[in-house]
């Protein structure tokens, strides 16, 4: 609960109508898009300028008030959650497209701008942003650093990380840092960019961001390869990149999730096929373009696959690309709770995590549908659920353990794209070792000593143990 005098204090540094302590603007910022997870904040606040963000972090960190920056809350790991009450400090308000420099290929932006919007602004200068998270209609850019957000065209132009060049961040104590620039080369001490970028918010507020863009692409080509043997489509990825080839998209979509996908856009999805392969090409030489997809179509048949089309148009190209972007919002239909995770491992592994993904979801009696980005081996198993269901939910969650499990003894991660939060928080030290949480916890009092920055993300109170599962 806040003092009354902090909160006429919050209200005179953003104006009477910026914070809100209303019990319907508490429950409204209590959850995000994270299943099973919801707490109330005691105070929700939208500054509009990096000195209204400067002084609510001078007043918090004075009095220890929990600070939990928060866009869209469009994430999937309890990220924006005020696990321990506190204060949400939503960016929307500053969301302005400040340039784009066309001259050295940079943008500059607020964290509130919306991702879709932004695209579409550097399009029409006939320009590209690759970072593109599915949730890119709803979700800003500050929470895409924040998260350091992947999408669809990770294999071949990278995420987030890659692309942010600087900061301008607020600290806990309030003062103001920027970081890089329009900068393609700064190696003028620590790299704090890349260290802000995917922090979750744990460490500073981002005020504004400078990233990199790209000449857009002249050329597309988009492709579906079916197949009988899911393990065949899992196999072809591996075999793609190990010819050498690189496509801007190479998703992998399972059949329970076909079924799902098609029954809401009816696109005429293949759904006596295991699996399927949406491959996309672009360049700016068509000859080379049609030469890979050409390349693609022989390795796919080499590895088994029943049938392989080739978008005929831009318009059917766009709905394969669609149908495969809402797939969650899709599979979210089937049942009242929809966990989405994503288990990544090397790419050579992918037909083997798609296997053991199938066998633990039978071990243990729950549905769970993969989807996700093969090509850089980050994949999304879902289980449809009912979280009223306690019995159930328990084997979910002993599920997922074991898949996260899997995929560290493979050579992956816990996360490849969602972020630690507070979900995967307990998991973290089964990747990083004990030393990697001290280190980590170092470099957090560093920043944040009165630890006011999101806490109860990343890090948890108590690690679970890891398991040993008899195979």
């Amino acid at each position: 609960m806040l003092a009354e005098s902090i909160r006429q204090q919050l209200r005179q540094i953003v104006g009477e109508a910026w914070f809100k302590d209303d019990p319907e603007a508490l429950v409204t910022h209590s959850y995000d898009a994270t299943p099973m997870v919801q707490n109330l904040p005691d105070g929700v606040i939208y500054p509009h300028t990096r000195e209204h963000v400067s002084e609510i972090l001078k007043l918090a960190n004075e009095h220890r008030i929990p600070i939990v920056g928060r866009g869209a809350g469009s994430n999937l790991c309890g990220g924006t959650v005020a696990t321990e009450g506190g204060i949400i400090m939503v960016m929307n308000r500053m969301n302005k497209l400040i340039e784009i420099d066309q001259e050295n290929l940079t943008a500059t932006f607020q964290p509130g701008l919306n991702t879709k919007e932004f695209h579409l602004a550097v399009e029409a200068l006939g320009l590209f942003y690759p970072p593109d998270p599915s949730s890119m209609v709803i979700s800003t850019l500050g929470g895409n650093i924040m998260e350091c957000a992947g999408g669809l065209r990770g294999l071949k132009y990278g995420t987030t990380k890659d692309y942010v060049i600087g900061l301008e961040a607020v600290l806990p104590s309030g003062e103001i840092i920027r970081t890089g620039g329009k900068l393609y080369k700064d190696v003028a001490g620590y790299d704090l960019t890349k260290l802000l970028v995917g922090s979750e918010g744990t460490l500073a507020i981002i005020t504004e961001a400078t990233v990199k863009l790209l000449p857009a692409p002249k050329y597309k080509k988009t492709m579906l390869a079916m197949y009988k043997d899911i393990y065949a489509a899992a196999k072809t990825v591996s075999a793609i990149i190990g010819h050498q080839i690189i496509p801007a998209t190479l998703e992998f979509i399972d059949n329970p999730t076909l079924r799902v996908v098609e029954a809401f856009n009816k696109i005429g999805l293949p759904l006596d096929m295991e699996a399927v392969l949406l491959i996309e090409q672009d360049g700016n030489d068509m000859v080379q373009v049609e030469r890979d997809i050409e390349a693609m179509t022989r390795i796919c048949h080499e590895q088994g696959a029943a049938d392989v089309k080739i978008a005929s148009s831009a318009e059917e190209a766009t709905k394969l690309m669609m149908a495969r972007r809402s797939a969650l919002s899709t599979l979210a239909r089937i049942r009242p709770t929809t966990i989405l995770e994503d288990a990544t491992v090397p790419r050579s592994k992918i037909a083997d995590m798609v296997i053991e993904i199938n066998k633990i979801a039978k071990k243990y009696n729950v549905q769970i549908c993969t989807f996700g980005h093969a090509g850089d081996g980050n994949l999304h198993p879902t289980c449809t659920t009912d979280a009223r269901d306690k019995d159930e939910i328990h084997r979910v969650e002993q599920a997922f353990e074991e898949i996260f499990d899997a995929a560290i003894r493979m050579g992956g991660t816990i996360t490849g794209e969602h972020g630690v939060g507070m979900m995967k928080a307990p998991y973290l030290e089964w990747k990083v070792g004990e030393a990697g949480i001290e280190l980590m916890k170092g470099i957090k009092r560093a920043f944040d000593p009165n630890n006011i920055m999101n806490p109860g993300k990343i890090f948890a109170k108590e690690s679970r143990k890891r398991l040993v599962v008899q195979r």
